[in-house]
């Protein structure tokens, strides 16, 4: 979240950044007169109860006090409550303000309405060239029997599937190489991540309030399933002060990944594109301010890499300030081609965050012992995400027969299975 203080001074800029978002910058003006009531209700409060001290110290001089006095100490006394009580109101309707308003920008992100506005800043290879017609990704899967949308839908209904056989094993190889790859390679820590977090998780990584109506909730047990494992691992140094020598932390993990999608309604509703439940791998950084753009640029890399080896054309794609997520002020996604579907496919978004998690989680740093602790920065980046890199090899590995070539770098994953034939 952004700092009251920064808001209270810079509030042009923050109402700046909201318009670049195609947001209401109304909402800093709210602001900023709850907060100056809640200070007004302070103040008084605060002034009635020095006056409140100043006359029980006159009546603790004067010996007993009379009806009169202690009456007047009564009506200061509910006076007071009162006011703790219209002040802690009005406390609690600024917090609620301020979860609503999003990150700052940075400023080489391009203006746009929405994702018509972003910016291919580079494309790598050229999707593949075939001499027969592409099938998509679900008839190839239905076709080898490894993709089943059937019974996936008898089981839980809509926008459900479940993989079976070479499928399935595939998607495992996928997990574990990219893993391997970002423990073995790129430094960071596996992470196994539980799926079930806590609300607060939710709001100190950032994603509510702006996608409560897509998050999945245990009533019972009041827990929430995970949207990605990134609201983990940003909140897994949440109230701790880390030291400048431990940065960069490097954590990355695999999980399911739950969402409703309410957001997308009737869109890509064939195949295994937009689904309720699917896996994915994520990278996160908790980094010092000053290197995490070198940071992000390492990230977009390592995932980029992964395409690269799976021998997939991509291009990365800058988001515009209409596109770009709640909590991050830069991010640029990647884009693999789909053959069968004919599209590019957003296969990771890496971003900034700036200060705005750390700030909600608490995460803070010292630069040496005794100094005044700091908000580090946090990066997270998918790297890379199911089901839509398994829709990708599918069909750019596809052969005339309808068979599947496993790309080489997953065939010892494969158990040396190099075809997946019906």
């Amino acid at each position: 979240m952004l700092a009251l203080t920064y808001i209270r001074s810079h509030p042009d800029d923050v109402r700046g950044a909201m318009q670049r978002r195609r947001e209401d910058p109304a909402l800093v003006d709210r602001i900023l007169e709850r907060d100056a009531q809640r200070r007004a209700l302070v103040d008084e409060r605060d002034n009635l109860r020095a006056q409140q001290n100043r006359a029980s110290k006159e009546i603790g001089r004067s010996g007993k006090p009379s009806e009169a006095d202690l009456a007047v100490l009564r009506d200061v006394r509910e006076q007071i409550r009162q006011l703790d009580e219209q002040a802690g109101a009005a406390e609690q309707e600024l917090e609620r303000l301020l979860f609503q308003v999003p990150n700052l920008v940075d400023d080489s992100v391009p203006d746009g309405e929405d994702e018509s506005g972003n910016v291919v800043v580079r494309t790598v290879g050229e999707p593949k060239r075939f001499d027969f017609t592409p099938l998509p990704h679900w008839e190839l899967g239905e076709r080898l029997g490894i993709i089943d949308f059937e019974r996936g839908v008898k089981l839980s209904g809509s926008r459900f599937y479940h993989l079976r056989g070479a499928g399935a094993r595939l998607q495992r190889a996928l997990i574990a190489w990219f893993l391997d790859v970002h423990t073995r390679e790129n430094g960071y820590t596996e992470v196994y991540p539980p799926a079930l977090v806590k609300e607060s998780v939710m709001w100190a990584s950032g994603q509510f309030p702006k996608f409560l109506p897509n998050a999945y909730h245990d009533a019972e047990e009041d827990l929430w399933l995970i949207p990605t494992a990134e609201v983990v691992l940003v909140n897994l140094h949440a109230d701790e002060i880390l030291s400048q020598s431990s940065l960069p932390v490097n954590y990355c993990a695999y999980s399911p990944c739950f969402r409703r999608e309410k957001f997308s309604a009737g869109r890509d509703t064939r195949g295994i594109k937009r689904l309720h439940q699917f896996d994915k791998v994520e990278m996160v950084k908790i980094v010092d301010p000053a290197t995490s753009e070198h940071e992000l640029d390492r990230m977009v890399v390592q995932a980029a890499t992964l395409l690269d080896r799976l021998g997939l054309a991509y291009r990365v794609v800058q988001l515009c300030t209409g596109d770009l997520g709640f909590a991050m002020t830069k991010t640029f996604d990647l884009e693999t081609w789909s053959a069968g579907g004919d599209e590019w496919l957003e296969v990771s978004s890496c971003s900034n965050a700036g200060d705005f998690q750390a700030r909600r989680a608490n995460i803070r740093f010292r630069r040496e012992s005794g100094s005044r602790p700091e908000y580090p920065y946090t990066l997270n980046g998918s790297g890379l995400a199911l089901p839509r890199v398994m829709i990708a090899v599918l069909e750019h590995y596809q052969q005339p027969d309808g068979s599947i070539q496993v790309p080489e770098v997953l065939s010892p994953y494969m158990g040396g299975i190099d075809m997946i034939g019906p």
